[in-house]
């Protein structure tokens, strides 16, 4: 085994956490751990000093706000799945929590970590964007649309920490995602959700970075019906191509996976959550 040390730093606020942030050399923040911890054992990140946010009650609100769910960054995603609040206001959004990883990663993981990585296979950036979400963070607040900038790459500044984000409760919306048996990653995953200011098409897992597709909103503005997406081909320029699917095969599970999240999304409001 090769020998790594670093410097382990659990501050009592988020003002502690910035300070010892611009006080370091070379530290990372940690959160759920869930990404930054495995690819540090495979020595693909050697930060000198991590600086754990998991325990900051700052960061562990969830409640219901004017027409909106604003979670903290610090909520494990089993915490979003089981809140009464989120429950009620976003189904879908329970719903896609529920699907990440195992138990354990969802007792560890946290929805500010997941955004802040930005994989391109997670689940909560389609949440985000097909909701039109809002990233409050220590600095700037930040539309969903200008926050997802490249793969593992986000509006976040050097230091920046996520504090809430803002989920705006649709009409309705739904999720499907098919995950890779292994990892639960999203293959491809697809949330559809009818706003107030209209309808929102985000994919997850099947380019470089999550995305919107507004060939499918134009169609499901029309009328919002699995069927309306039936002639919709995405092109699979710019896809992601590996193993585990190729490029037109993930061109053509966006179009699948986009007309189950649209029947999700009309019989969500009749169909059980696991308890």
């Amino acid at each position: 085994m090769i020998p790594y040390q670093f410097g382990y730093h659990r501050p009592g606020s988020i003002a502690q956490a910035q300070a010892l942030f611009s006080s370091l050399h070379d530290a990372r923040f940690l959160a759920g751990g869930q990404t930054l911890i495995p690819v540090m054992k495979q020595r693909l990140a050697n930060p000198a000093h991590l600086i754990d946010l998991s325990r900051l009650e700052e960061l562990s609100l969830v409640a219901a706000e004017d027409g909106a769910i604003v979670i903290g960054a610090g909520v494990r995603h089993f915490q979003v799945e089981d809140s009464p609040d989120i429950r009620r206001t976003i189904q879908a959004l329970a719903r896609l929590a529920g699907t990440i990883g195992d138990p354990a990663v969802r007792h560890l993981g946290t929805l500010g970590g997941s955004l802040a990585n930005n994989d391109p296979a997670a689940d909560y950036p389609a949440a985000v964007l097909g909701l039109g979400a809002t990233i409050v963070t220590t600095n700037n607040v930040i539309a969903a649309d200008k926050f997802f900038s490249g793969m593992f790459q986000t509006a976040l500044q050097e230091g920046e920490i996520i504090k809430t984000v803002s989920f705006p409760a649709p009409l309705r919306a739904g999720y499907a995602k098919f995950p890779n048996p292994a990892s639960r990653y999203a293959i491809v995953g697809v949330f559809v959700a009818q706003t107030h200011a209209g309808v929102r098409v985000a994919v997850t897992g099947a380019a470089p970075c999550v995305f919107r597709t507004t060939e499918m909103e134009r169609a499901l503005s029309i009328r919002f019906e699995p069927d309306s997406l039936s002639d919709v081909r995405l092109s699979s320029d710019g896809l992601n191509s590996d193993l585990h699917a190729s490029a037109e095969y993930r061109a053509h599970l966006v179009t699948v996976m986009a007309k189950r999240a649209v029947t999700a999304a009309l019989d969500g409001q009749s169909s059980p959550i696991r308890e």
